[in-house]
C-alpha cells in the first residue's frame, strides 16, 4: 500500500465523519424545519399538529442485507397527511466529497424494499452535501418488454446555496443556519483563522436571535461539530463565548455544558479515527475478524494512535497489535 493509498482512504473517511454526526443529531432535532427549509411542498402537505415518529428499526430491517454504497445519514419517519392518511417518508443524506454512481438506485432499492415489506406508500426525498454541482440524480429506473419501473424523488443540493450564505443567516430556520454551517466548513477546508472567524461569527447569531437556551445549544453542538479548529483557536472560541454571555448578561453554556460538549466532541473524534484505522485494515489484510473489530471501538486514543503507526509496516494484522505494545 502507497502513500497515496493510503491519503486517499483518509481523505476520503475525515470528510465523511467531520460532516455525518452533526446531521444526524440535526435532522432529528429539527425535523419539520428540516423539512420546511428543503422540501416546502412535502411540509404543506403534512399535518404538523399530529406526532411524527422515527422509526430506525424498521429501516435497519429493510437495509441491513441491501448494501448499495455507504450509507450517511439514513432516517424512517411516520408522518400524518392533511387529509389524515399516515404516511412513511425515508429520508438520505448523502454528504460525501465524490460523486456516487450507486447513489440513485439506492434510493429506488430502499424504496421498493420499504413497501414491499410494510404495505405502505414511501415518499424518498435526498439532500446531497457533495461539492459537485452539476450532479444531481432524482430518478432510477428500467424499461424492459413494455415494462417501465420508475422512481422520480425530490432532491435538495446544498452548492444551490454557496451564493447565498448570507440570505440563509437572515433566515429564523435552524436549517439554514445548518447549511451556512455546512457551506463554510467546506470553504474552509485547511483554512484555520477563516474558519475560526465564520465560527465567530455563527456563533454571534445564536445569541443575536434570542432563542431558548435548548436551542441555542443544539445548534451550537452542530455548528462546533462541524466546524472543527486546533485547540488553540477553539479556546478562543470559547473566550469570545464568556465575553457575549458576561456582556449580555445571559448564561446559555455552563462549565458543566462545556464539560460535557468536549466529551461528546472526543467521542466524535474516537469514532472517526476508529472507522479510518478500520478502513486501513481492511486494506491491507481483508476483512477483519471479530476480535480485532472489539479492539477498534473500545480503543482509548493513544492506542489508534500507536495502531495506525503499525498499520504501515506490520506484515500480519496481528502484528499490528502486538508491534504497537513496544512503542
Amino acid at each position: 500500500m502507497t502513500k497515496q493509498d493510503i491519503d486517499e482512504i483518509a481523505n476520503t473517511d475525515v470528510l465523511k465523519d467531520n460532516y455525518d454526526s452533526p446531521w444526524k443529531e440535526a435532522v432529528e432535532h429539527y425535523f419539520p424545519e428540516f423539512i420546511a427549509f428543503y422540501f416546502p411542498e412535502a411540509y404543506a402537505e403534512i399535518d404538523w399538529s399530529k406526532e411524527y415518529i422515527f422509526l430506525d428499526q424498521e429501516l435497519r430491517a429493510v437495509v441491513q442485507d441491501a448494501e448499495l454504497g455507504k450509507r450517511f445519514v439514513d432516517k424512517l419517519v411516520r408522518v400524518t397527511l392533511q387529509n389524515g392518511d399516515e404516511n412513511w417518508i425515508y429520508i438520505h443524506i448523502e454528504v460525501q466529497g465524490t460523486r456516487q454512481t450507486e447513489f440513485a438506485e439506492r434510493m429506488f432499492v430502499y424504496n421498493y424494499r420499504l413497501y414491499d415489506r410494510y404495505r405502505r406508500p414511501i415518499a424518498s426525498m435526498a439532500v446531497l452535501a457533495d461539492e459537485h454541482k452539476l450532479w444531481k440524480p432524482t430518478a432510477y429506473g428500467f424499461t424492459v418488454l413494455g415494462c417501465k419501473h420508475t422512481l422520480e424523488f425530490p432532491v435538495a443540493k446544498l452548492t444551490d446555496y454557496h451564493d447565498k450564505v448570507d440570505e440563509l443567516l437572515a433566515l429564523d430556520n435552524a436549517f439554514a443556519l445548518i447549511t451556512a454551517a455546512h457551506i463554510l466548513t467546506q470553504q474552509t477546508r485547511k483554512e484555520n483563522q477563516a474558519r475560526y472567524e465564520a465560527k465567530l461569527r455563527l456563533i454571534k447569531i445564536l445569541y443575536q436571535r434570542q432563542w431558548n437556551k435548548q436551542r441555542v445549544i443544539d445548534l451550537f453542538i452542530v455548528i462546533d461539530w462541524l466546524m472543527k479548529l486546533p485547540e488553540w483557536l477553539d479556546q478562543q472560541v470559547w473566550h469570545v463565548i464568556e465575553t457575549i454571555e458576561e456582556t449580555e448578561k445571559m448564561q446559555y453554556i455552563t462549565s458543566v455544558e462545556r464539560i460535557g460538549i468536549a466529551k461528546g466532541r472526543l467521542e466524535g473524534r474516537l469514532e472517526g479515527e476508529s472507522k479510518l484505522l478500520r478502513k486501513l485494515l481492511e486494506f491491507r489484510f481483508g476483512t477483519l475478524p471479530t476480535w480485532a473489530i472489539n479492539k477498534l471501538n473500545s480503543a482509548p486514543e493513544q492506542s489508534l494512535e500507536a495502531w495506525g503507526e503499525a498499520v504501515l509496516t506490520a506484515p500480519t494484522l496481528e502484528a499490528v497489535f502486538e508491534d504497537s505494545k513496544t512503542h
